[in-house]
């Protein structure tokens, strides 16, 4: 069991509270290395400064040396001090923050101090929680300001840092004394059973997201499926974020972007050293169609005549119409599920489309009209082909989703079958440029227009959802994309 260590700068800092045998200062921490080294133990870091080489970051620093579970860490620290880094991790609380902060008062800023996760706020609790998740430190004060006048303006938060003991008020006081037993109480609950599983694999997905990579009864597939391997799966979200090093491994089951969690939950577990389907490299080729159009076409892989435009040609019009003809599709360059892409079948529609799509992008992709009656989508791992399945148009649309303007979305008929009876070619074309991506886990969409076959994209976290792409191999393709991360996971561990 962990023996429980508060460390202060002066026990007069103490003061306030009920005497403790936990309590030591930073001085008699920082000398007493040989009878702490090696032992199990918490440590809560209260001193007065966390300023880089001063005494409370050093406690952090060889708290961590010694093998204790200290709070805060250096690297929580590091971040706190780099408003630079520590915006980048609240960036997905932005709309959180203005549900939670009120917005029909004349009020441009407010504070609200945070102690191991909590606050005295009911309506501010979810929020006070996720910044202690992001940022694991005993005492936060976030600042939050108001960008706008009245019920129009946005809140952001502005500020978070670490705050003294000293600094506190009375009632402060009491309230931090009141989160601190409720810590320190958890600290000293007997530890669970170590699990029987080899490997802990994070699923990170949206519950909220309308059209996500894997429906339910697939994500409950992979839970099962686990078990069996020895994978303990558990499903996280981006309020998790802090947690993710627990993991050994990461499956992104979420649409991901650059400009998104999913890619920093990618970044992180990467610099973790963990297993994590897609890399944040995957992800960075994939998302953006403009990339994947150039590498495509610098190694010889057949796709539909494609322009890439930017907003300051001149004469785009005639261009585009001299070299690709009507009717023309126009796509965004990091759109997904047949979202940001359109149709135009004559000028009037191309400007108009034109104008409306470069003000969310400067370059746009303007390609030739393929039609066929279905895409294929040929899912591969490791290099290997996992799933085949030919996606059918959706009924009177020209794409296999059609994205009604109320937000809904409907999608035409599949059919899957084993790789056997797909065409060599459209295989072949399919794992070349799965290839030129990576080893990951991807889903290449391509048209085949008699012997001719088109990659249209190859998308990093492609879709495996229940009686859809598991139609033909069924349990068996879960457990094919777990024993690859199992099989990673072991390769990675006899390295060390």
């Amino acid at each position: 069991m962990s023996k429980l260590i508060i460390l202060v700068d002066d026990r007069a800092d103490w003061a306030a509270y009920y005497p403790t045998d936990d309590l030591m200062t930073a001085q008699q921490y920082l000398t007493a290395s040989q009878h702490l080294e090696g032992k199990p133990m918490q440590v809560i870091n209260l001193c007065r400064s966390f300023k880089y080489l001063g005494s409370g970051y050093y406690c952090s620093l060889l708290a961590e040396a010694r093998g204790h579970r200290v709070i805060p860490s250096v690297r929580t620290l590091n971040d706190l001090s780099h408003k630079s880094i520590y915006s980048l991790d609240t960036a997905d609380l932005d709309s959180l923050i203005n549900k939670v902060l009120p917005k029909g008062i004349e009020i441009a800023k407010a504070d609200i101090l945070i102690f191991f996760g909590k606050t005295h706020e009911p309506a501010l609790a979810d929020l006070a929680r996720q910044l202690f998740e992001l940022f694991p430190c005993p005492i936060l004060k976030a600042s939050f300001r108001k960008e706008g006048e009245g019920k129009g303006g946005h809140w952001r938060l502005s500020k978070i840092r670490p705050v003294a003991l000293q600094q506190l008020q009375d009632s402060d006081e009491d309230r931090f004394a009141e989160a601190l037993d409720r810590f320190s109480r958890r600290i000293w609950r007997k530890p669970r059973a170590r699990r029987s599983a080899r490997y802990d694999l994070a699923i990170l997905y949206d519950p909220q997201e309308k059209m996500p990579p894997s429906d339910t009864t697939a994500l409950k597939l992979f839970i099962s499926e686990g078990k069996k391997l020895g994978l303990e799966v558990e499903l996280i979200e981006k309020r998790h974020y802090a947690r993710l090093a627990e993991y050994d491994a990461l499956f992104i089951r979420e649409t991901t972007a650059i400009n998104h969690h999913t890619y920093r939950f990618a970044k992180k577990a990467e610099s973790e050293g963990m297993v994590v389907f897609d890399d944040p490299n995957s992800i960075l080729k994939c998302t953006n169609k403009v990339y994947l159009e150039d590498l495509l076409r610098t190694h010889r892989i057949p796709t539909p005549k494609t322009v890439v435009v930017n907003r300051d040609q001149a004469d785009l019009l005639v261009e585009l119409e001299q070299r690709l003809g009507y009717p023309m599709v126009l796509k965004i360059p990091d759109g997904a599920f047949s979202r940001g892409v359109f149709k135009v079948k004559d000028r009037n529609e191309l400007d108009t489309s034109l104008q409306q799509l470069f003000e969310q992008s400067y370059l746009i992709l303007v390609q030739e009209f393929l039609y066929t009656d279905y895409d294929w989508r040929i899912g591969i791992l490791n290099n290997k082909v996992i799933f085949a399945c030919q996606y059918f148009m959706s009924q009177g649309h020209w794409q296999i989703y059609h994205h009604h303007e109320g937000g809904e979305a409907e999608s035409g008929g599949f059919e899957t079958m084993p790789a056997s009876k797909v065409p060599k070619q459209v295989l072949r074309v399919a794992l070349k440029a799965a290839g030129l991506i990576g080893d990951g886990l991807y889903g290449v969409d391509l048209k085949q227009r008699g012997d001719e076959v088109f990659v249209i994209e190859v998308n990093d976290n492609p879709s495996i959802d229940s009686e859809v792409e598991d139609a033909y191999l069924g349990e068996e393709l879960y457990r094919v994309i777990l024993e690859e991360f199992v099989r990673r996971l072991e390769k990675k561990r006899l390295r060390l």
